[in-house]
């Protein structure tokens, strides 16, 4: 029982004991009837964050897995395509924009080579300098995915009002900058990823 009632949200899917689905305001207040005084504010926010990640992060997989493309792929060919022509980048940098170590780019850069999506050549002039360059074949899929993916989820949004969307990109930014600040955490990665 209290995997569930936990405000990670356990496993995504809060039950109650008869196993149906159990609101998230009446978790939180079990948690209250039986621990008076446990704060349980976070619940109501944490659980369907933690709940939307989840089926967020599982639809976008099913979109790129129909695009033929996987997230770490698609991440590196759009922070390439974002740079703007000539669409290059060192790998230095697109760590920096990625989020992501030195040896994840390395990663990505030789799966997406392997694939012809993108070009690594020395930098001039600099020793140890790699520049990574998208391809035709690598702009055309991040073209055609992106669209996909932006467009799958503006309509899995619509629900809220512009303003509304708004309001709540405002509060998530918030949020989102001071958890780091408290958890000492600047790093920003895929869901469910180290």
């Amino acid at each position: 029982m209290a995997r569930e009632a936990l405000p990670e949200g356990g496993d995504g899917h809060p039950a109650d004991e008869g196993g149906g689905s159990c609101p998230v305001q009446d978790i939180a207040a079990a948690w209250e009837r039986e621990r008076p005084g446990t704060p349980v504010s976070s619940i109501g926010i944490v659980t369907p964050i933690w709940q939307l990640a989840k089926l967020l992060g599982d639809d976008r997989r099913r979109v790129l897995a129909r695009a033929g493309v996987d997230a770490a792929t698609l991440d590196l060919l759009s922070v390439l395509r974002r740079a703007g022509a000539p669409y290059t980048l060192t790998t230095r940098e697109l760590g920096r924009r990625s989020l992501v170590s030195a040896g994840a780019v390395s990663q990505r850069v030789a799966r997406a080579e392997r694939e012809g999506l993108v070009t690594r050549r020395p930098g001039a002039g600099r020793p140890r300098t790699v520049l990574v360059e998208l391809t035709a074949a690598g702009h055309e899929l991040v073209e055609a995915t992106v669209d996909q993916v932006l467009h799958r989820e503006a309509e899995l949004i619509s629900g809220l009002t512009g303003e509304q969307q708004e309001q709540l990109t405002g509060l998530l930014r918030i949020l989102l900058q001071d958890t780091r600040r408290r958890l000492g955490d600047d790093r920003i990665t895929h869901v469910g990823q180290e």
